[in-house]
């Protein structure tokens, strides 16, 4: 049998010019042509002992569906995909692959890995192209009832997996729209918002109940769920941001990112005015934070009208969590970056509006506990940067409010909660939580993992009551 030739780099995909896409908040890429995805899959050397299956969180079986697109069978990809992960549209576009299954692809050591994320956004959205979603065939109601809290990417996929059990499942929203952070966080120009209301209405479909302006801890405490549900799973994120606790951060023109993110995307402040939600414009925002929510409220920052977007970073280049995918597009699009800079304090006008943020020069010591060099301050190195808009983006924990009116709920370092990481069980006996809430800030695929495990442990506690 011949050698199979090795195509050294991925297909390309076609984009939206940055001159272009820095005024509107259309999808950046295109996304790959039926010829290109074929090409693309054909890279994949169908090896034996697959890595990149191992550095999936949900499992999927790259290599089975790249080798049904590299056969033109696009259906069956979708339906081999479809099998571990229920949100492939979503997954394709924000999941870091780069650090997942695509840094395993055995192509990796000398060349480029295959494009595996764009291979799946591919099939997925051509599964769209076909018209509505099939539901599968549904078993007959276990007469068990499941509540979900909060309708991101754990709740959605624990949701669609419950209710393919036969459980009736309701999940309870405490916004007005469902879908979490993939509809109030992530911009339209990275997830197009239809793609995310066309998986929430896939779960409905499943016959899933979503119920919105319903705050768990307010509304109703999680003892009162329990009183009406056999089981309880936390999907409620981390939605508590960070702040830096340095003079001047309550000033005018100071957003933290979860606040100017959520009014931009969920409460479509870019469509203002035909949309009344306000937000600041500001001509030169700065943008304080290294991962992808800063890359986010950076390149926003550019949309929204700012002349100049400034990336301010404690460590270098090197050092940065976001996806390199994502600096690439805020590099292209215009955003300056500022590394080794950590802020000390905002200063005002006469108005209490934020006008400076100064900080100092850092260099870099000694690797920390993430493996990351540690910034050191250089002294006396203070400077200024003129801003009139400063959106702070490092990081962020779960909301306090379940666990302050449910006590005998255990909360680790951070804030989240404390979980069997074999069957995402709590403290509480009947309730299971994953995801953000969990982990703390972290990845859609990850929070999705960690729902498929809760899923089937939720489904044996119910057929058994075993806890």
């Amino acid at each position: 049998m011949p050698k199979k030739e090795i195509i050294p780099k991925r297909t390309p995909m076609a984009e939206q010019p940055p001159a272009e896409r820095i005024h509107n908040f259309n999808e950046v890429p295109y996304g790959y042509t039926p010829e290109e995805a074929m090409a693309e899959a054909r890279r994949c050397l169908q090896c034996k002992n697959p890595r990149c299956v191992e550095g999936c969180p949900v499992g999927i079986d790259i290599p089975g569906f790249l080798q049904l697109i590299a056969e033109g069978d696009f259906q069956g990809a979708i339906n081999l995909i479809h099998r571990a992960n229920a949100l492939p549209a979503i997954t394709g576009r924000v999941c870091p692959q780069e650090t997942q299954c695509e840094a395993v692809c055995t192509l990796c050591k000398k060349y480029e890995p295959v494009a595996i994320g764009r291979l799946e956004r591919f099939v997925a959205d051509w599964e769209a192209a076909q018209g509505t979603l099939p539901i599968p065939p549904l078993p007959p109601p276990t007469g068990k009832k499941v509540a979900v809290v909060g309708s991101g990417p754990a709740g959605i996929t624990v949701a669609a997996d419950l209710a393919k059990m036969g459980h009736e499942v309701t999940i309870f929203e405490a916004l007005h729209e469902p879908g979490g952070v993939l509809i109030y966080g992530i911009p339209e120009f990275r997830l197009p918002k239809e793609i995310v209301r066309r998986e929430v209405d896939y779960v409905r479909r499943l016959g899933v109940k979503i119920v919105t302006d319903f705050v768990v801890g307010r509304t109703a405490t999680l003892e009162e769920l329990l009183q009406e549900f056999d089981a309880v799973f936390l999907g409620t994120g981390a939605g508590l941001p960070w702040f830096l606790n340095i003079p001047g951060e309550n000033l005018n023109g100071v957003y933290s990112a979860n606040e100017y993110l959520t009014r931009v995307n969920l409460m479509k402040a870019y469509l203002f005015p035909d949309y009344d939600t306000p937000v600041a414009h500001g001509r030169r925002v700065v943008t304080i934070g290294g991962g992808n929510v800063a890359m986010d409220a950076a390149r926003t920052a550019l949309r929204m009208g700012a002349e100049e977007s400034i990336i301010v970073y404690r460590r270098s280049r090197e050092e940065m969590p976001a996806r390199l995918e994502e600096i690439h597009h805020a590099e292209e699009e215009g955003v300056q970056f500022m590394f080794l800079t950590t802020p000390v304090a905002f200063h005002g006008d006469e108005n209490g509006r934020v006008k400076e943020l100064e900080c100092l020069r850092n260099e870099l010591g000694e690797p920390d506990e993430s493996g990351r060099r540690r910034p050191v301050p250089i002294p006396n190195s203070n400077f200024r940067i003129p801003c009139d808009l400063a959106i702070i983006a490092i990081g962020q924990s779960p909301n306090p409010l379940i666990p302050t009116t449910t006590p005998q709920l255990k909360i680790g370092k951070g804030g989240v909660v404390v979980v069997d990481e074999k069957t995402m069980k709590t403290s509480v006996k009947g309730v299971f939580a994953g995801g953000d809430v969990a982990t703390g800030g972290a990845t859609v695929i990850l929070a999705m993992g960690q729902a498929r495990i809760a899923a089937k442990a939720i489904d044996e506690y119910l057929r058994t009551g075993e806890w």
